[in-house]
């Protein structure tokens, strides 16, 4: 395609996701409501395109729109974070992983609905695949833009599941890279000794052409290791937390992996699972009271109940408390580790979450099946596996050592193909 129908289609998919959106978005609610998206996108998309006139090679991204939930700074459009505090209270820079999506030539489709400050308080979006059903959270708005169609990219965060489990109940490949990888500057802290930026897609490649956009120092796939990894299962109280029927379909997944030529090992893990999770609960509820200390103090009666309830269970986490849930974190990081290197195990194999999306949207779901990733700070992978009977999608996580993002992309891109993905 030469330059001037590549601008031509990039002003075309522009004016498609308009259209899907303003078609969609009524009844999925995934993106806060902007009073003239279509003017300021024309205006961006002419922008882009003027500006990479008569230049070479489009950047990476170049005309792709995508999702960005409303944790996040973006130059132009207001932060609301899911909540009544006015917006001129969360202004601030820019996010860095925004200048890098816009100098890859990504537009920013709009903001994505997320639980009121990415805690617990759920937005209006809707499951795309059974409207009466949660998206998950807390990056609502983004998985299921995602999956209805809306844009082919979406940006997260995830503190504890809110990348993974949102894309296991919609249906799509979500991924959160390792701890620290992508900036956090620009975004509304959750809790910063956890929070990571994620992304969605439809696919594999989608999420790793995200990913070489916004991760620092992403190796191309020429440079990865190609000999075939080893799956491990961690067996013990962590698995025990799924439900039978995210059970039976995981045993399912893995008989697929199996026969396709996966090595796949049991292996026991994690028999102090309850403390690992106390010990993250103790210094997530610290950390959130502290990053909302002065809104609070001035905003607080604007704050949702569960949000409220949240900070002020930090408050009265004591600095002792939180020390040792720190040193605990360390700890568990690095008996993983040693762990997963004894096994032989490259990445483990588990539900993406307890079991498919719960009716109604008075919650988000449980996050118990990415909690102990996330508290070691490793790079998780869902991939789109099974269905239950009525359609409800069910996911597969993949987990691998910090610092294998690429791997584990491959690793996943790998395991998908012998999968055979829901309707």
């Amino acid at each position: 395609m030469d330059r001037a129908a590549g601008d031509v289609a990039a002003t075309a998919r522009t004016a498609a996701v308009l259209e899907t959106i303003e078609r969609l978005d009524p009844e999925i609610e995934a993106f806060v409501p902007e009073p003239d998206r279509p003017g300021r996108l024309a205006r961006e998309t002419a922008a882009l395109t003027g500006r990479f006139a008569g230049t070479g090679e489009r950047p990476a991204l170049y005309g792709v729109a995508v999702g960005v939930k409303d944790i996040v700074r973006v130059d132009g459009l207001d932060t609301r974070a899911g909540s009544a505090l006015p917006p001129t209270a969360l202004e601030g820079p820019q996010a860095v992983l925004v200048d890098r999506l816009r100098d890859a030539g990504a537009l920013v489709a709009g903001k994505t609905v997320t639980a009121e400050f990415a805690v617990l308080a759920p937005g209006p979006t809707r499951n795309p695949r059974n409207p009466g059903h949660t998206p998950g959270g807390s990056s609502s708005g983004s998985a299921a833009a995602v999956a209805a169609g809306m844009v082919p990219l979406a940006v997260g965060t995830q503190t504890v599941g809110s990348v993974i489990r949102p894309a296991a109940y919609c249906g799509v490949v979500g991924f959160k890279p390792t701890f620290g990888r992508v900036p956090v500057d620009g975004v509304i802290a959750n809790a910063p000794s956890f929070d990571t930026v994620g992304v969605f897609a439809r696919d594999v490649a989608g999420v790793e052409r995200g990913a070489a956009v916004l991760c620092d120092d992403w190796r191309p796939p020429s440079e990865r290791p190609s000999r075939p990894p080893v799956f491990g299962i961690p067996e013990g109280p962590y698995l025990e937390r799924a439900t039978a029927g995210a059970l039976a379909a995981f045993d399912r997944q893995v008989l697929l992996l199996r026969a396709a030529g996966f090595e796949v090992r049991g292996v026991p893990l994690m028999a102090d699972f309850d403390q690992v999770v106390a010990q993250l609960y103790a210094m997530n509820r610290y950390e959130v009271a502290r990053t909302h200390a002065e809104w609070f103090a001035a905003y607080g009666d604007l704050y949702r109940p569960q949000t409220a309830k949240a900070i002020r269970e930090g408050q009265a986490v004591k600095e002792a408390t939180y020390a040792r849930a720190r040193r605990g974190k360390a700890e568990f990081a690095a008996r993983l580790a040693d762990a997963t290197a004894s096994a032989g195990v490259d990445a483990w194999l588990t539900p993406a979450a307890t079991g498919p999306a719960p009716r109604g949207l008075e919650t988000t779901g449980d996050s118990v099946m990415c909690l102990p990733w996330s508290n070691a700070g490793w790079p998780s992978l869902t991939i789109p596996a099974a269905a239950t009977p009525d359609g409800l999608p069910l996911g597969l996580q993949l987990v691998s050592p910090p610092d294998t993002d690429e791997r584990l992309l491959g690793w996943g891109t790998a395991a998908a193909n012998a999968l055979t993905p829901p309707a």
